[in-house]
């Protein structure tokens, strides 16, 4: 009824096909049916309005010419477009068009939004067609892997991250999510400089963590103008609008930045209340992420409720480039001279700080002595943050942007729900496809920044995250927090670990290690649940000789 009432004179069966869709998807509150039905038509709907074969879609991508300037601007690269040329019939004959079919409602709105390649704001790639242009961009004319890694996406085993399905086999192959900044320098310069390389990170669809320790706190003398500082507040203001304002890769999101701090900095209690949704406006920056690099040391006077000094990094050099004892002695020493702005009670600053998650969900809290303790990185320097999302912990410097590439597990694919068992050969099979996968991306990278390039190369960063657990337990008949289901979770993670190190061994096999190796906590044979042993020995727990090879 309500489709019928959408009709009217000239209307188009597409249009028809969209306002069944959508019906059907309001009516999914009654059963979840219904967005099966909603995204079957949706889809079919896609199917009448697109080319079937891929190589006609690469060919038309590559032939656009923009409505209104009448320029070539081809969606795709050269290289897709040559391979296709060469390869057309037999890539054809490969996607399965059907498994599109596979799509939820939401799930396929959120392709063809944001994803799939669009002319003049109509979608004319399908999602299979996006997962072998994917595989096609990083594989090149390697059409044996591409097609595997094609089968493996299409069949939901695994999936690249969003900026690998947004920009693979384009013009401008950036296929990394995370990039990691430090300040380059707490001057005009340096403010700026960094705030250009966020601007051109975002452009490429490049989410950002961005540490700003290094800048002096608020009434700070500058010897340059004979002023004083304005501190923190008004620069991540200019940040905040650079944020909005630069746009990730043709108004798929807007860029996003998280911008981390030690909580010795002076401007602190004002950095907790820059997303509040009260107070005064010229203090906030409400579309900015913001995140605390906690030392041990700050957690310890918490717990015994002792006063905590606050340091203007102008004043008190270097406490943001070292952790652990050195961080403590370096501390200790300029509270000794005296060089501290203020002293307030720790367990009050801690408070300030969960007021402000209650009410913002920030800060982000992470650890600055157990990141440094457990990174592989910790032979190239103190790190100084993480990333947006908090999930990956690399070295930064001035000239060095961290990357980080990354994919996704779907371990519910694992799960065999009629055997009841989880399949660990096949995940370690699909972790090794991966991880050789991510490896070419960092070769293949479109890299916004020589800054982020060199430090890629250098030290060949990859993340692999997994999705779907509680799903594989659900599907196993195994409630959450049941002992097998502990059990299991703890094995899934020992084969994606185990299995992305074997292929590291192999690749390093092929063409040595990666240059940044030489004194890392793996060039000494220690990997990470070494790393966490240690840790729990300085605790003072005890630590089975079979977990940290002893």
């Amino acid at each position: 009824m309500k489709v019928i009432e959408g009709l009217y004179a000239g209307v188009k069966t597409s249009e028809l096909d969209e306002l069944a869709a959508q019906t059907a998807a309001y009516s999914a509150t009654h059963h979840p049916d219904f967005s099966v039905l909603a995204a079957r038509i949706s889809i079919s709907n896609l199917h009448k309005m697109t080319d079937s074969s891929f190589s006609s879609m690469v060919n038309t991508c590559h032939g656009y010419v923009h409505k209104h300037t009448k320029e070539p601007s081809p969606l795709v690269s050269d290289d897709l477009h040559r391979i296709c040329q060469a390869h057309g019939e037999q890539i054809d004959a490969e996607i399965v068009n059907n498994r599109d079919f596979d799509f939820d409602y939401f799930g396929f709105k959120t392709l063809a939004r944001s994803y799939l390649l669009q002319i003049d704001g109509a979608v004319v790639e399908r999602p299979q067609h996006m997962y072998m242009r994917v595989a096609l961009g990083i594989h090149g004319d390697d059409l044996e892997r591409a097609f595997e890694t094609y089968h493996l996406m299409s069949q939901r085993y695994f999936i690249h991250a969003s900026p690998t399905l947004f920009n693979a086999g384009t013009p401008h192959p950036q296929l990394s999510s995370c990039f990691v900044l430090h300040m380059t320098d707490d001057s005009i310069d340096g403010i700026y400089d960094t705030l250009k390389r966020c601007a051109l990170i975002s452009k490429f669809a490049g989410g950002i963590g961005l540490s700003v320790h290094n800048i002096r706190a608020t009434g700070s003398y500058i010897r340059g103008t004979q002023g004083r500082s304005n501190g923190l507040v008004p620069m991540l203001r200019v940040y905040n609008d650079t944020a909005l304002y630069v746009d990730q890769g043709g108004q798929k999101r807007k860029g996003s930045f998280a911008v981390y701090l030690e909580p010795w900095h002076p401007d602190l209690l004002a950095f907790l209340e820059l997303r509040k949704n009260h107070g005064n406006e010229a203090d906030r920056a409400r579309d900015l992420f913001y995140a605390l690099w906690v030392n041990d040391l700050f957690m310890r006077r918490v717990e015994a409720d002792a006063p905590w000094s606050f340091f203007c990094p102008n004043e008190a050099p270097g406490l943001c480039e070292c952790w652990g004892a050195e961080f403590d002695q370096l501390y200790a020493r300029y509270e000794a001279e005296g060089r501290a702005r203020k002293t307030l009670p720790a367990r009050a600053v801690w408070n300030l700080v969960l007021q402000a998650q209650v009410e913002t969900g920030t800060p982000f809290v992470l650890y600055k002595d157990a990141c440094n303790r457990k990174s592989n990185q910790q032979n190239l320097g103190c790190i100084k943050s993480s990333n947006l999302c908090c999930e990956i912990v690399q070295f930064t410097s001035p000239e060095d942007v961290a990357v980080c590439n990354l994919a996704s597990l779907n371990l519910s694919r694992f799960a065999d729900e009629e055997r009841g068992v989880f399949d660990h050969a096949k995940l370690a099979e699909v972790v090794g496809v991966a991880a050789r996968n991510l490896d070419k991306v960092i070769d293949i990278n479109f890299y916004p920044l020589p800054e982020a390039a060199r430090s890629n190369l250098r030290t060949r960063p990859l993340g692999l995250g997994v999705q779907g657990l509680a799903d594989a337990f659900l599907k196993l008949r195994l409630p959450f927090d049941s002992p097998q289901a502990r059990s299991l979770h703890k094995e899934i993670f020992e084969t994606i670990y185990f299995a992305a190190a074997d292929a590291s061994v192999a690749l390093a096999a092929e063409r040595g290690p990666y240059p940044a190796y030489a004194g890392s906590p793996a060039s000494e044979g220690r990997l990470q649940f070494d790393l966490w042993a240690e840790e729990a020995r300085a605790r003072g727990e005890e630590v089975p000789g079979a977990v940290c090879g002893a």
